[in-house]
Parts: structure tokens; sequence; C-alpha cells
């Protein structure tokens, strides 16, 4: 979980690499016309989000159901995260990708081909509750190789 351009796909897909479950791309999961107003530059409202999360949601149940998954998805609220809590039907961990507002705005110029434009960055960081002293949640700093932010966060998952 995190803002834009944490690395919550590549992270995402690697974790899920290496702990043998399937990786879903919350991304995907967007309706499209959420998908066109983030690429507009309009962000997106609570209104907005709580269909996506609840598509989120369902696949975290299903995995759940399944033996695991892992899902990249901003969560970037309390209740957001506690709405997915509450769907998983189980034990829900956050891997929360911190990282500066330089870092972010670097990867986020340099990547290509991704609805969300730069524009965006400064409203997901004002719109984001830091999830410190939430349960169930590993923060992994994101100006690391990208092998070192997995190994951090198996890490902090094998401490929960």
């Amino acid at each position: 979980m995190g803002v834009s351009g944490c690395g919550k796909s590549t992270v995402g897909e690697e974790l899920a690499k290496q702990l043998g479950v399937p990786f879903a791309e919350g991304d995907k999961l967007h309706p499209a016309s959420n998908v066109k107003k983030m690429a507009a530059g309009t962000p997106l409202n609570d209104d907005d989000r709580w269909p996506w999360l609840d598509l989120v949601g369902a696949d975290l149940r299903k995995g759940y159901e399944a033996d695991g998954i892992v899902i990249s998805c901003s969560a970037l609220k309390k209740i957001y995260r506690e709405r997915l809590r509450e769907s998983c039907g189980g034990p829900l961990a956050f891997v929360y990708l911190e990282g500066s507002v330089d870092l972010l705005t670097e990867r986020m110029g340099a990547r290509t081909g991704h609805f969300m434009p730069l524009s965006l960055l400064q409203n997901q960081l004002a719109t984001m509750e830091v999830p410190t002293g939430e349960p169930g949640v590993v923060t992994v700093n994101i100006d690391a190789s990208p092998e070192e932010i997995v190994a951090n966060a198996l890490k902090g998952l094998a401490s929960l």
C-alpha cells in the first residue's frame, strides 16, 4: 500500500512470487470512470473509491479462502484499510511503502504508460493517513533496490 509511484506493483509481484501466492493489480479493478477521472488529473473522492475498494476486498476474501494473495492497493485512509480488513474474512497484513516526496516525484516522472499523472501525487500525499500503530502493518522505506525492499517487507511480515 502507499501513494502512486511507491512501487506497489513491482514489490507486490515479487512478494507474491516469494510467498508462492497469486498477485492482483488493484489498479486494474478501478472502474473505467475512475481511470478516466484520474487520467484527466481529477482526484478521486470517497464515493469514487468505495466501489473499487469493495472489488479489492472481494479479491482479498477469495485469496484468503484460497490460502493467500498479494494485492496492490493505495489504501490511503484508515477507513479504507478497515473496510479491507472487514472484507478479507481473516488476518490481513499491509506493507506500507514509504518514501520521500522527491523520490516519489522522480519515480512517477520516469514511468510511462500509467493513467495516474504526476499532478495527483500531492493530493494522494495529502489524503494519506500513515498507518503507524495499526495492527498488521509493516512499514518499508522505498529508498533501496527492489530486492532490498522485498527482503525488508518479508522480514517485517515474518515478525507479525
